[in-house]
């Protein structure tokens, strides 16, 4: 799964990307929703950003509408509700697939990594959580229901980071 910083991405102002400006930080993926059940997410993934950024930790949130049309805005919009309805300073990205044949590439890398469970592939909902070591390597995946700030997800971030 080496070379997922290389992966072309864009931003939520349509600016191109890649990971490799978050080079050494740890990262947990996560694509979001705004109309989920699980959108209330977005507050502890905003803690999480905020409580470990001095630390080399940042949350990038990648919105997703394949789940129940549950982000159906534009990029402008999602970034509009996120700012205004939770704070989010965190990096955002442009509107994705994540899961099917069209899925971002960045998400054909990271659906290969397994879940505590030893499940691999496809995301199952808003709010699944990929974190990525330093390295740039997928070293851990949190299906939606988990709690960005549960304990499991606190650990494997704070197992990765520097002092």
């Amino acid at each position: 799964m080496a070379g997922i910083q290389d992966i072309q991405l864009r931003t939520l102002d349509g600016t191109p990307a890649t990971l490799a400006e978050h080079a050494g930080k740890v990262l947990l993926i996560v694509n979001v929703a705004s109309e989920c059940g699980l959108t209330p997410q977005y507050e502890g993934l905003e803690r999480l950003h905020k409580r470990y950024a001095d630390r080399g930790f940042t949350v990038l949130g990648f919105p997703c509408n394949q789940f129940g049309g549950q982000e159906p805005g534009s990029d402008e919009e999602i970034g509009t509700f996120c700012s205004a309805t939770y704070g989010v300073t965190f990096p955002m990205y442009a509107k994705a697939d994540v899961t099917g044949d069209d899925r971002q590439p960045l998400y054909r890398e990271l659906t290969a990594l397994a879940d505590a469970s030893g499940e691999a592939g496809d995301v199952q909902w808003n709010f699944e959580k990929f974190l990525v070591d330093a390295d740039g390597t997928p070293v851990a995946r949190f299906r939606p229901r988990t709690e960005p700030e549960a304990d499991e997800v606190v650990a494997a971030i704070e197992a990765r980071l520097t002092a």
